[in-house]
Parts: structure tokens; sequence; C-alpha cells
């Protein structure tokens, strides 16, 4: 399974984005991947810094324009497309969502984001509705995926479902910074902690990991890019650079995950008996 990880900047607007992307996949389509994953929200800036009703206009219906060229695009090229998008459901109802077209172009489905932060510089709850589709995997051309956004890293049960729904890869579409203000301070560590928890997803779920994230300051937060794949020993075997475009290439074996899963047999050992009490918020009430 061979996968690519765009990891871009932002553009002046969405047709530049677009045209931009395109050239970008089909260039990792050249160079052999199968596979193929977009940055959060890739067609705009990272908009939601502050609260601007104005800003809802960027949302786009899906299916729409957007989803038929990529899906003529991946016909065209053999290729699977993951592509992060804010989608325009209904009336007051817009969703953080990301799309799996399949090589042959037919559109497989979306994943909504379900996890929405709220903190400075990331103003998400003002416009993501949270997601009501659970966490799909799906069985692409070249092998079963699942697919998380940004927010969804730090949740080890989303990670957990897509793995038991026989997800090979996951996927997260993200743009995740520093603020001016914490950089010095904790910038090294937040990097550290970012990557580590998604590591030990790959741990515990015998599977690969695979973040794209943006790059660029934008409205003062600078996006460390980054963008890596980690294996099911949780090990780091590809990672992009800080502040560079670029794409990030890896072949994923499916026989390693498979050999994992069998020597380090985590789903058997699963005590489902023991586990109701997760789907409370909190023990003490």
């Amino acid at each position: 399974m061979k996968i690519a990880l765009l990891q871009t900047r932002s553009f002046s607007d969405k047709k530049a984005a677009l045209e931009h992307h395109i050239q970008l996949i089909r260039q990792a389509a050249a160079d052999g991947a199968q596979i193929i994953c977009t940055q959060e929200l890739f067609l705009t800036s990272y908009f939601c810094d502050v609260q601007d009703p104005a800003r809802f206009d960027l949302a786009e219906p899906i299916p729409g324009p957007t989803t038929e060229t990529l899906a003529e695009l991946a016909a065209m090229l053999g290729v699977v497309i993951i592509a992060s998008l804010f989608e325009a459901r209904a009336p007051g109802i817009t969703h953080n969502t990301a799309v799996v077209i399949d090589s042959d172009g037919s559109l497989l489905g979306t994943y909504r984001k379900n996890h929405i932060p709220q903190d400075p510089g990331f103003e998400e709850k003002f416009y993501f509705t949270p997601g009501d589709q659970g966490y799909p995997v799906w069985d692409t051309a070249f092998g079963k995926i699942g697919v998380l956004i940004c927010w969804d890293q730090w949740y080890p049960e989303a990670a957990r479902l897509m793995a038991l729904g026989g997800a090979e890869v996951i996927f997260y579409p993200t743009a995740i910074g520093w603020l001016p203000e914490e950089k010095d301070e904790l910038g090294d560590a937040q990097h550290c902690a970012w990557q580590t928890v998604q590591r030990g997803h790959s741990v515990a779920n015998g599977c690969y990991i695979a973040a794209v994230n943006r790059i660029g300051v934008e409205n003062g937060t600078e996006f460390w890019g980054q963008s890596f794949v980690s294996d099911p020993y949780g090990q780091v075997i590809a990672q992009g650079s800080v502040d560079q475009e670029e794409i990030l290439h890896f072949n994923c074996d499916r026989q390693l995950i498979e050999d994992t899963r069998r020597i380090w047999p985590f789903f058997r050992d699963r005590r489902i008996d023991t586990y109701s009490d997760i789907t409370r918020r909190h023990l003490s009430s």
C-alpha cells in the first residue's frame, strides 16, 4: 500500500489551492502513490482563528464541484484521494469533513470530525457541528483505511474503533501549530506529545498512522509541518520538514500489520466485559 501525504502551505483562494493540489496529486501518482491524502482544510487558510460569520461562505456541498473534480482526477490516475473540506450540509449546519474517493472515481463516503476543539486561535466550535457518522472504515482498491481529523488525534477510542473496523492505515489530515507566546516554553513538548500519542495508537492497534500537517505562518500561528508515518511498532519511519512543502511517500507493509497483531494480540486480550464505564463522562458523577 503506497501512500503519499501532501504537506503544503495555504493559498490566496480556493481555486489556486485546488489547482496546486491537482498538480501535487499528479506528481504523487507519477511517483507511484496509490493513496494520496491532503492536509486539513486544504482549500483554505486556517480560517478558524477568529469567529467570523462571513467565513461560513467558504463551506461547500458534498458531493459538489470539488469532489467532482477530484473524482475525475482519481479515476484518470487510478488512485485513492482523501481530501479534507469545509462541508455545507444544511442551513446552519457545517462540518469539518474528509471525503474518500476510490480509484474508479466513486465517492466511498465521508468522515465528519467528531472531536471539535475550542482554544485561542482555534475557534472550531463556532464553525463545525460535531460528526454523526461514527468511525467508518473504507475498503479501497488498495487496502482498508480509516480517516480521522486533527483534534481526533488525541483520543485513543477513535483510533481503536477504526482499527477494530479493519483499518490498516489511519490517516489524520491536520492543522496544528505553535502560538507565538507558547513556542519558546512549550513548543518542543507540544510537538512531542502530538507525535507520541499517535505513535501509541500505532502500537495499541497494530496499524500504520499517517498524519499530514500544513506549514507556514497564518495569523500568528506557526504550523509545524513534520507530517509523519509510524508503523505498528510506533517507529517514525517517514517524517517531513518543519517549513517546506513536500510530498511524503511511504510503502506500508501489510504483512507487518498481520505479523505484529499475531505476536502482540491486543485485540484478543481486550476485556470488553470490563469497559462499560468508558461511555460515562466522568466516574465521579
